[in-house]
């Protein structure tokens, strides 16, 4: 795969984007337009990185969700150098640049004026109350889409899911509102691990444990406290939850996104074989005994 250089990309006027972390522009490249995403910086974080490794994760995981039929935005890799220094960036194509607006879950849940709760509230009772309540999509699609994504972050170990990134187009022209895809992937995939954690990690089997049975945990909060992807699935306990795991376990093609990764020209070899080993541990130890308890409740 040839490797892109997004530097000399045209920039599109009048066109900026929110967000925390890293920064952002919009460029036009081979006609259609994307926002390129920055690494954010490293400094008071616990890695030896410069910048963290979210935009290989954000690649990665968007790459993953479409595999898997979980529609998510299209991203490629790419090189933007600033100050004569080179930064490796995500390009991800650009969903509103047809004139659709972005609503995110945080703003939709301010819409339910019979709620006491706050857009900002990630507690899993609030946000399931809302998708029931909410009039943008259908509810039960709403749902399960939820529940999909829920289940592939569990894969990825998202700790970031929050109700700002993820939501709503609406295409005013057409009066038409959908489910975004998904965005916003850069904190799946231990984005802060440096070269030390990965061969840590790859070389202590109780280092890649506490990775996958500890954290990271979800942002979605259930009776107050951030929700443990393992026991949460090991425990069964919501019959949604669980049809998404039958639907999503059937999809994971462990070959095909191996050699995804194995193809991306800008990983080392440590990076790629962290990733695939990475991903196969949580699947193996989450999904799988989720998907066997799943069956045998149903």
């Amino acid at each position: 795969m040839n490797k892109i250089n997004f530097t000399d990309c045209p920039r599109v006027p009048g066109k900026a984007y929110n967000g925390a972390n890293g920064k952002k522009i919009a460029v036009e490249y081979k006609g259609q337009q994307y926002m390129i995403k920055f690494p954010p910086s490293a400094d008071r974080k616990p890695t030896e990185l410069s910048y963290t490794n979210s935009c290989i994760s954000e690649h990665i995981s968007c790459s993953i969700f479409n595999m898997l039929g979980v529609k998510a935005q299209e991203t490629l890799l790419g090189i933007y150098t600033v100050r004569e220094k080179e930064k490796l960036v995500c390009a991800c194509k650009d969903f509103t640049a047809d004139g659709s607006v972005l609503y995110d879950f945080c703003s939709i849940k301010n819409t339910i004026i019979d709620s006491e709760h706050n857009g900002n509230g990630t507690e899993l009772t609030d946000i399931l109350e809302t998708i029931e309540k909410q009039d943008f999509v259908d509810p039960l699609r709403l749902q399960e889409h939820f529940w999909n994504v829920f289940v592939i972050d569990a894969l990825l170990g998202n700790f970031d899911r929050h109700n700002g990134n993820w939501g709503f187009l609406y295409n005013k022209e057409g009066n038409i509102s959908e489910i975004a895809p998904v965005y916003d992937c850069g904190s799946c995939l231990l984005p802060q691990a440096d070269d030390r954690v990965m061969r840590l990690v790859l070389e202590n089997q109780d280092e890649m444990n506490a990775r996958i049975f500890h954290f990271p945990t979800s942002a979605i909060k259930n009776n107050g406290q951030k929700i443990n992807y393992y026991n949460f699935l090991a425990n069964a306990n919501n019959e949604q939850c669980m049809s998404a795991v039958v639907r999503i376990f059937p999809r994971v093609n462990a070959d095909k996104i191996n050699g995804f990764i194995c193809s991306i020209p800008y990983l080392s070899e440590l990076q790629r074989e962290f990733y695939c080993s990475y991903i196969k541990e949580r699947y193996d130890k989450i999904i799988v005994p989720a998907y066997e308890n799943a069956l045998k409740i149903r």
